[in-house]
């Protein structure tokens, strides 16, 4: 199993941030990108998580709301790569997948867009 600090973790999330596309990343309004050991449940099953309104569902929102968040859990993605390679690679889909749901693409259209 891969053994990264928090540290190393989260500059390969960084890394992996910088190199999507920038009309992916430019529209992101509000949103902060943490990482975190485990989901709350400590579970190894979740990778990823969007927490906040997507853009399709916003309503009145406006100056002073508190920033979405898109969370990466180290160990559930450290737990599911074989190595550094796969582990970058698994970043690169969570990081698409909840910045999808940030734009209001849910499951199931990732699903059939090949990135559930």
């Amino acid at each position: 199993m891969l053994s990264l600090t928090e540290e190393e973790f989260e500059r390969l999330v960084v890394d992996e941030l910088d190199l999507l596309p920038d009309d992916m990343v430019d529209g992101l309004d509000n949103v902060v990108f943490v990482t975190e050991a485990r989901p709350d449940d400590g579970s190894l099953d979740l990778l990823g998580l969007y927490d906040g309104v997507a853009i399709t569902d916003r309503g009145q929102y406006g100056f002073g709301e508190l920033p979405d968040r898109i969370i990466l859990y180290r160990e559930p993605l450290i737990h599911v790569s074989a190595d550094v390679d796969e582990l970058k690679y698994q970043i690169h889909v969570t990081l698409v997948h909840e910045i999808a749901h940030f734009y209001g693409i849910d499951d199931e259209q990732l699903h059939e867009l090949g990135w559930g």
